[in-house]
């Protein structure tokens, strides 16, 4: 898939479809791959001008930035410097801090003298300072995998997977209906299959129907092209959400659409289309819990009994098992009621209405979620949201009530993460060194120092990358907090302006 920014379509007549790059786009695709290959060894910035003056001489600079956009994943950069930047830049700080820097032959002393500190030269140190910044950072190799008519095809068919990524619904005909099939379901997908006048197709529904729309299912919605494009004939047809507005997506085996390659899709299987609803569903929220398929086997007095999912903490050792109990028969119900009540680890337990069992769940000390037709996530996730109370208050019990972190300015999420908690365990602890800005801690000399070089009319630009010298990534909070905004203008960027 490409990135959103960088789709290309026509909404002619109320339509949606994607603007393919044809035969006549592979002399523009060997000159990207031939701009990459040819910059190795030098700094992001002068591949990034060398792309930027290519995309000048396109007749479509979304095309030069797609190309760019696939290559760019078999590129890889280095930070190269004979100081490690980090350390090199708190050298220079304290050295500036002493000396009181404000002319240039001023910096050139604190420079000296951070050198001398660091017994290195004041040039080897003055290219380290920001050696580690994205656009000094060193096309260290590019080993692309596609010829420019591969990458062309891949292009075309990252377009089409972006294309459909707001689809909320999608309706293939296809003369491979079984593999189409097999990898629906490997994807976790929600589908039918339904009878027509000429045949039968499969309905996909998209994730705006399941709970809201999530990057992870709508990726995954995207990438079952793969098996769609790869049958010899085939037809698909989507309603995409635009923004609000409802579209017509119309593709065929007539659209220079194919795979170039082989995309692996994890295997994942299910015994019931219950299961894979909620784990669908559940796998698109952006939760504290990982879902993991049949974990550990629990000893359950004479058999043995495998959970169908555990939910495990990301900021803790613990994991909640979970039980879906669908439409058995009452001799199944009774064996596995005999299951639970030999089971001691504790388990949330989705059980059918239907089943009747509900209180003989909560009397063998285990938690039962009714359901009827699906398992609904909220009620699953009500159950461990009472879970992460107790963990979160625990985790915010043994930190200390002061935190003193090292860095002039950390997130709170890196915080949480270097203590192994969430961010809703570390919100009530003072820091007495810091401010807190937004969703960053940055110590007061910090705010004072960016204070000093910020000013009313400089570019956005060029106040970010003061920001990032001193550590800082939340521009928005920071500049709002030192009494400034953005003017935005236009395309051209913007300036800061007081508030």
């Amino acid at each position: 898939m490409l990135t959103k920014d960088l789709l290309r379509v026509s909404r002619r007549g109320g339509g949606y479809q994607p603007r393919f790059a044809d035969a006549g786009s592979e002399a523009l695709a060997a000159r990207v791959l031939g701009t990459y290959q040819g910059h190795v060894g030098e700094p992001r910035q002068a591949l990034d001008d060398a792309l930027t003056d290519l995309e000048r001489e396109a007749d479509d600079f979304k095309l030069v930035r797609g190309f760019a956009a696939l290559v760019e994943r078999d590129a890889e950069f280095e930070t190269r410097a004979d100081v490690d930047p980090e350390r090199a830049r708190r050298a220079a700080f304290r050295a500036a801090a002493d000396v009181g820097v404000v002319t240039e032959s001023e910096r050139e002393t604190a420079l000296a003298e951070a050198a001398a500190r660091l017994d290195v030269s004041a040039d080897t140190l003055d290219r380290a300072l920001y050696a580690d910044r994205e656009s000094r950072q060193v096309l260290a190799a590019v080993d692309a995998r596609w010829t420019p008519s591969e990458l062309v095809a891949q292009y075309n068919l990252s377009l089409a997977q972006t294309a459909l990524f707001d689809a909320t619904e999608v309706r293939v005909r296809t003369s491979d209906p079984r593999g189409l099939v097999s990898a629906v379901k490997r994807l976790g997908l929600l589908y039918e299959i339904v009878k027509t006048d000429d045949g039968r197709e499969v309905v996909l529904t998209g994730p705006d129907a399941l709970f809201r729309a999530t990057r992870r299912y709508g990726t995954r919605f995207a990438r079952v092209l793969r098996a769609v494009a790869d049958a010899d004939d085939w037809r698909l047809e989507a309603t995409i959400d635009d923004r609000g507005t409802e579209r017509r997506l119309v593709l065929s085996s007539d659209d220079p659409v194919r795979v170039p390659g082989v995309e692996p899709v994890t295997d994942v299987s299910y015994d019931s289309g219950v299961e894979r609803e909620f784990a669908a569903a559940f796998e698109g929220l952006d939760l504290d819990w990982t879902l993991v398929r049949e974990p550990d086997v629990l000893d359950a007095g004479d058999r043995v009994m495998i959970p169908d999912f555990a939910f495990e903490y990301d900021h803790a050792d613990f994991e909640v098992l979970f039980e879906i109990m669908g439409f058995w028969t009452p001799e199944y119900v009774e064996k596995k009621l005999e299951q639970l009540d030999a089971v001691e680890e504790e388990l949330l337990v989705a059980v059918d209405e239907s089943l009747g069992a509900g209180e003989d769940i909560e009397i063998r000390d285990h938690r039962a979620i009714p359901y009827s037709g699906s398992v609904r996530v909220k009620d699953v996730v009500r159950e461990l949201r009472a879970y992460e109370d107790d963990l979160v208050a625990d985790a915010a019990a043994e930190l200390p009530g002061e935190l003193r972190p090292d860095a002039d300015a950390v997130t709170l999420a890196a915080l949480a993460d270097e203590h192994g908690v969430s961010e809703d365990a570390i919100e009530h602890v003072e820091f007495p060194e810091h401010e807190r800005v937004g969703r960053t801690l940055v110590r007061p000399s910090v705010l004072d120092a960016i204070d000093e070089e910020l000013e009313a009319g400089m570019a956005f630009a060029d106040a970010e990358d003061v920001l990032d010298a001193h550590g800082v990534s939340d521009a928005s909070a920071v500049l709002s907090e030192l009494g400034y905004r953005v003017a935005w203008e236009g395309l051209g960027g913007g300036t800061l302006e007081t508030r």
